[in-house]
């Protein structure tokens, strides 16, 4: 007996309340460097067994970076991404 879950289809999608368009499971289930968009399961439940799919799909290392980890406020993002570009161009100097 297979017991594995079958994601929807990837003509099926549903709007993405980050991006602001729709889009197929596939890209949930990888945008995040390979791993699924923090916001996966919030947005999928309705459509298909999801949590029980990563659960299935993903080491324990994997959900907890996916789905555990803190998130940064976009702010702090946005000044780490200013400071790194800073020590770049200065090492560049």
């Amino acid at each position: 007996m297979n017991n594995s879950i079958t994601p929807p289809e990837e003509d099926f999608q549903i709007r993405c309340p980050r991006l602001g368009h729709k889009i197929s499971f596939s890209y949930c289930s990888k945008e995040n460097n390979g791993l699924p968009c923090r916001m996966a399961l919030d947005c999928w439940y309705l459509y298909f067994p999801v949590y029980e799919y990563f659960r299935q799909k993903l080491t324990e290392e994997e959900w907890k970076k996916a789905f555990e980890s803190e998130v940064k406020p976009k702010v702090a993002s946005i000044v780490e991404l200013i400071e790194k570009a800073k020590k770049v161009k200065a090492e560049k100097s």
